[in-house]
């Protein structure tokens, strides 16, 4: 994207809904450490959990969050992404709790039905052990109803049973702000302070605020096959198929997740004000474009989230 259209654009496209959407996202996380005994904040090193975390420096003041962050590792995420991670809760001086599949793989409460298969589903099973381990009555993380059909079903303080289970026919109803947090003891709530934001709205407020974000959000060149409508990256977990041509493309990640499957895609955007400009020409949603796990049927996610995936 030319740098001054980019710009150009960027001073036509109002933000001050931006202010509205903070307000409403530092409000929920004071309600969280107000009400909850053990909260914790989800948080992948991606962009959404880096916006809640920008947002909680302005609730509670730079270096004072008062919760932990939890991260559930399939062993197969991006180095950029961990590594980043790492960096920016050794910055705000947060404790970063890491529970990981391959332990759950080990204690034999995971089995894989193949070597191949993709870890990214059994997060469930080790984030429920890590609620268990810690007690946590409330996570926070960063879905947004925008993503996908399931995540729009979801209220923003979401009600789980004992079994960490969601049911979605069952869930309180949350008029004019007001959220029903009674749990009895063993239940939880997934908390979601940026459910109202759109992936538009994440990158202006990305754009606005200067958050620094893991390297591949940005364009960068890669190997990658055509696979199933997606480029699909070259890697050792993920190598070509037969038959399949290998490309280097110039291309970028909405989304940051397991390797296995999650796909960039193709994109010269170098900055957020060039994102915020291919957003707004994107006719696909950001799981729609990337994540190969979605793509098995329409109820897949809400399968999941059942179970008690996030």
């Amino acid at each position: 994207m030319n740098a001054p259209i980019a710009s150009h654009v960027l001073t036509q496209l109002s933000n001050q809904h931006l202010d509205a959407l903070e307000e409403e996202t530092i409000f929920i996380l004071r309600e969280v450490a107000a009400t909850f005994e053990r909260p914790t904040l989800l948080f992948s090193g991606g962009k959404d959990s880096l916006v809640m975390l920008r947002c909680a420096e302005k609730a509670f003041g730079a270096g004072r969050l008062p919760y932990p962050l939890l991260m559930i590792d399939t062993g197969h995420n991006f180095p950029e992404v961990t590594a980043f991670r790492d960096q920016r809760a050794k910055e705000l001086g947060a404790e970063l709790i890491v529970r990981n599949v391959e332990d759950s793989m080990a204690r034999g409460t995971v089995r894989l039905a193949h070597p191949g298969e993709s870890r990214n589903v059994h997060q469930s099973v080790t984030l429920l052990e890590a609620i268990e381990e810690f007690r946590f009555d409330a996570l926070i993380g960063g879905a947004r109803r925008d993503e996908e059909k399931a995540r729009a079903k979801e209220r923003i303080f979401s009600h789980r049973d004992s079994f960490g289970q969601w049911q979605p026919k069952a869930q309180r109803p949350e008029l004019w702000t007001l959220f029903n947090t009674r749990i009895a003891p063993g239940e939880h709530f997934r908390v979601f302070p940026i459910s109202n934001w759109t992936e538009l709205d994440v990158w202006q407020y990305i754009e606005r605020e200067q958050i620094a974000l893991p390297s591949i959000y940005y364009t960068h060149e890669r190997e990658v096959v055509e696979r199933r409508g997606l480029l699909v990256p070259v890697t050792e977990l993920t190598p070509a198929r037969d038959g399949e041509e290998v490309v280097v493309r110039d291309v970028r990640f909405r989304t940051v997740g397991d390797i296995t499957c999650t796909c960039p895609v193709e994109s010269t955007a170098a900055s957020a004000a060039d994102i915020v400009i291919e957003t707004l020409a994107a006719d696909v949603s950001e799981r729609g474009a990337t994540r190969m796990d979605d793509k098995t049927s329409d109820a897949s996610m809400e399968k999941r989230k059942k179970e008690g995936y996030f």
